[in-house]
């Protein structure tokens, strides 16, 4: 079973949150598309795991737009806003948005409201055990000895590579090749950084490195 990247639209009008946003989600292994208006969202939505939606846009409001796609679509909507009112969310949700957040807003927390939206997506979880270390790769989250590893969405879809294809060998341009987009493939050597981190977060020794070639999963 392939992997893929976890698709975020984010539409948002400000240019600084819009910026910020789309780097610090980019910066925690998710592919991001932005758009600037509710128009422009319409266009863009197809294909995308969750949406966060600001309510304040220019022309259709954040609430008409979550009106539009959930004529034909079901996907998470995060709703932002720098309205407190509470009329204001009660018509969020009377449109049938997941969340909501108010600005100014953590991006911490926004990662966690999103991984907590793709989890309720997926009821049936599937989860990986080895040793003390567990994860749950619907949920893009793992833990070891109970405690949160703090996994990027990136190094559990290098995991789940790799533990869907035991004892093969992945070099690091088949990794890439399978786990990112053409416009936003990184320097080979990401893919050592990111099994560097998968051993020591979750102290796993099932991860091989097959010298000159590159690295596959060991089933105990």
């Amino acid at each position: 079973m392939g992997v893929r990247a976890v698709n975020i639209l984010l539409v948002e009008d400000e240019p600084a949150v819009r910026t910020g946003t789309e780097q610090f989600l980019r910066q925690r292994g998710f592919t991001v598309v932005t758009a600037t208006s509710g128009e422009e969202a319409l266009e863009k939505f197809a294909g995308a795991d969750v949406i966060i939606l600001d309510i304040m846009l220019p022309g259709m409001s954040g609430i008409e737009t979550l009106h539009q796609i959930r004529q034909t679509s079901d996907v998470p909507v995060l709703m932002l806003t720098a309205l407190h009112d509470e009329p204001t969310q009660i018509a969020s949700f009377d449109e049938l948005a997941d969340d909501y957040m108010s600005k100014p807003f953590s991006l911490v927390i926004l990662e966690k409201r999103i991984k907590a939206l793709l989890r309720r997506q997926q009821p049936a979880k599937t989860l990986w055990h080895h040793g003390l270390a567990s994860v749950d790769f619907m949920a893009y989250q793992g833990f070891y000895n109970d405690s949160d590893a703090h996994l990027k969405p990136k190094e559990v879809q290098l995991l789940k590579l790799l533990v869907d294809n035991p004892n093969m060998v992945w070099s690091r341009q088949a990794i890439i090749d399978k786990l990112w987009r053409d416009d936003e493939v990184p320097f080979d050597r990401v893919i050592d950084v990111y099994i560097k981190n998968l051993r020591k977060k979750l102290h796993l020794d099932c991860i091989i490195t097959v010298k000159g070639v590159g690295y596959r999963y060991e089933e105990s």
